[in-house]
């Protein structure tokens, strides 16, 4: 068996490109990473409103279990509905390390994203206005449903190491979400909040540190506090 894997989940109507870039940083510390599509998100969204919540926590669990049988050990790390989707792999399978980026047990905050499309309309960045329209609402509350689920059952029964990072001007993802996940794990954990990162953490000019502080919390073996 192969020693090191990591399982990388993407966020509700996004896709592997959300963390592709951490990937690939991983990858050139030598681990081997697995960056799965979830149901329904093809690149037009044309199946999201088909799909239910379980059918996301089954598709993550059933990743991992593939990687637990080539791996010695794996990590996994969830992006925004990925963060939740990780929680829920942790408690079931032999997860090592969690690492969760701007994960949305809170996730609307509505005054920031009113402000973030009205800069998206000025600089006219039409293709995310776009995707926003195409998303159907028996996802988003399915979406909500699985929000829900996580906070109630899910987070406070998590133990394993957790990083959890959030970025600080997150219009998506209240940035006050990372603090009511940090409270509610019960294994060793460490916040770091990332004063210029919005909410495709994986992009933002924090990014770098980013990378570098979850391949800093991968490669440590001991506890912490």
């Amino acid at each position: 068996m192969k020693q090191r894997g990591i399982l990388l989940l993407h966020g509700f109507t996004g896709g592997p490109f959300e963390v592709e870039p951490l990937a690939e940083y991983l990858r050139s510390q030598g681990y081997e990473c697995r960056v799965p599509l979830l149901p329904g998100h093809d690149p037009e969204l044309l199946g999201l409103g088909r799909v239910s919540w379980r059918e996301w926590l089954d598709a993550a669990a059933g990743e991992a279990y593939e990687m637990s049988r080539l791996f010695d050990t794996i990590d996994v790390i969830g992006f925004s509905m990925g963060g939740l989707l990780s929680a829920y792999v942790a408690n079931r399978l032999p997860v090592r390390r969690l690492v969760m980026l701007n994960a949305a047990a809170i996730y609307f905050s509505p005054m920031r994203l009113i402000r973030d499309l009205a800069e998206r309309v000025r600089v006219k960045d039409w293709e995310h206005w776009g995707r926003i329209k195409r998303v159907p609402l028996p996802a988003a509350l399915q979406f909500m449903k699985l929000a829900q689920y996580a906070r109630k059952q899910e987070l406070g029964r998590v133990d394993v190491p957790t990083l959890i990072a959030q970025g600080q001007r997150d219009q998506i993802v209240h940035p006050r979400s990372a603090r009511y996940i940090y409270n509610r794990l019960q294994g060793d954990k460490e916040l770091v909040y990332f004063p210029r990162s919005r909410h495709m953490l994986c992009f933002e000019p924090d990014a770098p540190e980013l990378f570098q502080t979850v391949g800093r919390f991968l490669s440590e073996t001991e506890p912490f506090r």
